[in-house]
């Protein structure tokens, strides 16, 4: 969540954030590929983590509630990212452009997963696994130049379609494979059971890692299957080893969640035992996911805005001309050193730290039906 924040405080303060591609090998820095790369962890990890919170709930729900409760929070989440999300980014009081980004994405999974969970839990893992393992099979199907149904494209594929009168949406995060990632969470959920020894799951969780990156390096290494765009050798070793783990995020490959997953399953197994003074400041962020995430994109894009008019422009240049420029007070070119963009980064999440603790503590000593919702 710490590193998340990072990433769209990049978006709207670095100087090229809207001109230039960070991942785009042919213009951008080691340091900046690695801004942008490192944040590739969060979305995947959001998911696969969800779907082992889901099973954790199955101790102390029946299938029924628990299906209940997926469905009604899973469509809530659903319209949190048409309305508050969406607004949080844009500062637009029309909604010209809706995007569906993560949390629409983890809401369509919950309530996807609400129906799936009275299936046999092996009838669920073999679900996940077609759908991770198998979901770039229909690449071929895909023609980037052509239009394909909206139906298509929200299962699997980027892209925009205009709504009525002029609005534009956007489906950033098409559901199909992160669907499939978070089954494959909520059967790793099985590992938590209070009856598992935590040295059996600690072993578990390191070769399960371990697994999963050698299969990303055998099988990225063959440019044959797995993620759309091959990598190939640059104009020296440490641009080679970026094309490399340069995978496809939008829909997320097999090799994109294969880089991402395989590291974050060592991370569980090796941070379980680990409680020290950081840990319990990184919990307190933790503890209130989407509190956390809703409220520091108002923070980030409202610091965005004071500097916007620091900087001298006026009220009309930042309610900007083009409807589908998906920001307000923001204009592309105009922005901040990479260097600059880490200490306001730094400035945010410091920021948020009491708001956290406070809502935190909140929930803890209440317990409103409605805080299982925020």
């Amino acid at each position: 969540m710490v590193i998340m924040a990072l990433d769209h405080t990049r978006d709207f303060f670095h100087v090229t954030a809207w001109t230039q591609n960070p991942l785009d090998l042919t213009v951008t820095t080691p340091i900046l590929f690695f801004t942008r790369w490192i944040t590739h962890f969060c979305a995947p990890i959001f998911v696969f983590l969800s779907g082992i919170s889901i099973y954790l709930q199955s101790f102390r729900k029946s299938k029924k509630e628990l299906s209940v409760f997926l469905i009604t929070r899973g469509l809530w989440l659903i319209l949190m990212e048409v309305t508050l999300i969406n607004l949080s980014f844009s500062f637009d009081l029309h909604y010209y452009t809706l995007v569906l980004q993560v949390i629409w994405v983890i809401g369509i999974s919950m309530v996807i997963l609400g129906l799936l969970i009275f299936l046999p839990f092996q009838v669920i893992l073999f679900i996940g696994l077609i759908i991770v393992f198998g979901h770039n099979w229909l690449d071929q199907f895909e023609q980037p130049m052509r239009q394909q149904s909206f139906m298509w494209d929200l299962l699997h594929r980027q892209s925009f379609h205009p709504l009525w009168k002029g609005h534009m949406l956007g489906i950033l995060y098409p559901f199909l494979p992160w669907t499939g990632l978070m089954c494959l969470g909520y059967c790793c959920g099985k590992l938590y059971r209070r009856k598992v020894d935590h040295t059996h799951r600690r072993k578990a969780l390191t070769y399960l890692g371990f697994g999963v990156i050698l299969f990303f390096i055998l099988l990225r290494a063959t440019n044959t299957y797995g993620d759309p765009f091959k990598w190939s050798t640059q104009k020296s070793l440490l641009y080679t080893i970026l094309s490399f783990v340069n995978t496809q995020k939008y829909p997320p490959s097999l090799l994109f969640m294969c880089m991402t997953i395989g590291p974050a399953l060592l991370f569980l197994a090796w941070m379980e035992p680990v409680k020290n003074w950081l840990t319990r400041i990184f919990t307190v962020y933790g503890r209130v996911p989407f509190f956390y995430y809703l409220i520091h994109f108002y923070l980030i894009h409202a610091v965005c805005t004071l500097l916007f008019f620091v900087r001298g422009h006026h009220l009309e240049e930042g309610l900007n001309t083009k409807k589908f420029f998906p920001a307000n007070f923001i204009i592309p070119g105009e922005g901040y050193s990479l260097g600059t963009v880490y200490l306001i980064w730094l400035a945010i999440v410091i920021a948020l730290y009491p708001l956290c603790k406070w809502y935190g503590e909140y929930k803890a000593k209440h317990r409103h039906w409605w805080l299982s919702y925020l």
